[in-house]
């Protein structure tokens, strides 16, 4: 299955196009680009592709969770020679894009945890367990082996926004209850692929920390007016009605929101200028981290949209959580975090805020 097809929702000036490409052992491949790709397919083989794992239901905590046992096999801190996400040169090594040039490339995970095929795997008395259905993509954003949500540019990150948007609506179609896209960025979070990319997670049920977010947006709590309240005292400033900002009750030091003033339900639903204003924020978030912790500064980022079908009064958001507290200095989620959920703050949003603001581009 190969072409050409323009999005409906391309973010930026000009037009985003999308080629589907079936890989040898079944899996598949989507380049996104402003200009149609056409270049010919390098040397591809077909090697064992997992099917996913099992959900298992915690009775205390009342969530599930996902087992994935295949997922220790995953690449490790590959050499740059062996990098899988660069493209396939001829006389090169094999990658996961059997292309010699791309612009944004996702494809489905070979190590999912998710996958719309998952079966059962075990059967315990007393516990339930299912299997885990939904997908898991990978997001490469861009040929190159190094880099950022900074350097790659901001017309990139337009070209980014659009394939995310084009990736909801094709795992809502499919049946996916919540999407979640992000990025683990750092060896402090546990990266084992340094070349730029994030990830993408269609979940057959809303998991249980978004499902709270949604009964409170559905019970009245008013984020646009939080907002308000907080700007510009906790902001790193608004651009084309997207705010970035230090939540008044971040949990982790540093921690930063991207969010549109108005109320939308995710990036499908934001204006072009919010949408152009995001793509903004996130490499400018990105560089000031990098700034403050004087290094490539470890986060976790992600998206944070509405299930499937709309949610009453749901505030698409953009947050950001760093791993360091200071330069060279993590910040460990131990026992108190892991046991209870109750973080430790050890840097006020007062103090993040100023920290971020005095980092502004002149």
């Amino acid at each position: 299955m190969s072409g050409n097809v323009q999005l409906s929702r391309s973010v930026g000036e000009g037009a985003t196009y999308r080629r589907d490409h079936q890989k040898a052992d079944g899996r598949m491949l989507h380049l996104y680009g402003r200009n149609p790709h056409t270049l010919p397919v390098q040397h591809e083989t077909a090697d064992p592709v997992a099917q996913g794992g099992e959900i298992r239901h915690h009775p205390l905590r009342q969530e599930w969770n996902v087992y994935a046992a295949h997922r220790q096999n995953r690449t490790f801190k590959p050499s740059a020679a062996d990098d899988p996400l660069a493209p396939t040169v001829d006389g090169g090594p094999e990658t996961e894009i059997p292309f010699s040039d791309f612009e944004v490339a996702i494809f489905e995970n070979k190590f999912a945890a998710f996958h719309p095929s998952a079966s059962n795997a075990a059967s315990l008395a007393r516990i339930s367990i299912e299997p885990a259905k939904g997908a898991c993509d990978v997001v490469v954003y861009a040929p190159d082996a190094t880099g950022s949500l900074h350097t790659l540019g901001r017309d990139r990150r337009e070209v980014q926004l659009g394939a995310l948007i084009d990736r909801y609506e094709t795992h809502f179609a499919a049946g996916c209850d919540y999407v979640l896209p992000f990025e683990n960025r750092g060896d402090e979070v546990g990266v084992t692929l340094h070349h730029p990319h994030g990830q993408i997670y269609g979940f057959d049920r809303v998991p249980h920390t978004q499902q709270r977010a949604i009964d409170a947006f559905a019970q009245g709590y008013d984020l646009a007016a939080e907002i308000r309240a907080a700007m510009p005292e906790y902001g790193l400033g608004e651009e084309g009605g997207m705010a970035a900002f230090v939540p008044r009750f971040a949990r982790f030091p540093y921690e930063t929101w991207i969010a549109p003033f108005e109320t939308r339900e995710g990036p499908w639903d934001c204006s072009d200028e919010e949408l152009e204003a995001l793509a903004f924020w996130l490499g400018e978030t990105t560089r000031r981290y990098d700034a403050l912790f004087e290094q490539p500064a470890a986060t976790m980022m992600a998206f944070h949209a509405s299930p499937r079908g709309g949610s009453k009064g749901y505030h698409f958001t953009v947050q950001f959580y760093p791993l360091l507290r200071a330069p060279g200095r993590v910040k460990y989620l131990a026992s108190v975090e892991q046991h209870t959920g109750i973080f430790t703050v050890d840097v006020m949003p007062e103090m993040a805020i100023a920290d971020l603001r005095a980092l502004a581009q002149s």
